[in-house]
């Protein structure tokens, strides 16, 4: 039986591509869904993706399910992007 992962993680576990305009030059930057931020190639411009809630920020086991690694990583870039 294959383990069972929450829904709310699989942008983590298994990360993907999104495609936020930069507000500046208006070019396509390429943010995937385990990022929050990369600097735009056209302007150098930091943007920004869209956040969603994550159940990382409140599952008591959300660091079990994604591994401690991603799990550090993702709080670190929380408080980052909050500041």
């Amino acid at each position: 039986m294959a383990a069972f992962k929450c829904p709310g993680s699989s942008g983590i576990i298994r990360p993907k591509p999104e495609y936020v305009k930069c507000p500046e030059c208006g070019r396509k930057v390429e943010i995937w869904t385990d990022e929050f931020k990369r600097e735009c190639p056209g302007c150098g411009r930091t943007v920004f993706r869209e956040e969603s809630p994550s159940c990382i920020e409140w599952c008591r086991h959300a660091e079990k399910c994604v591994g401690e690694e991603k799990y550090n990583e993702y709080m670190r870039n929380k408080i980052n992007r909050n500041h």
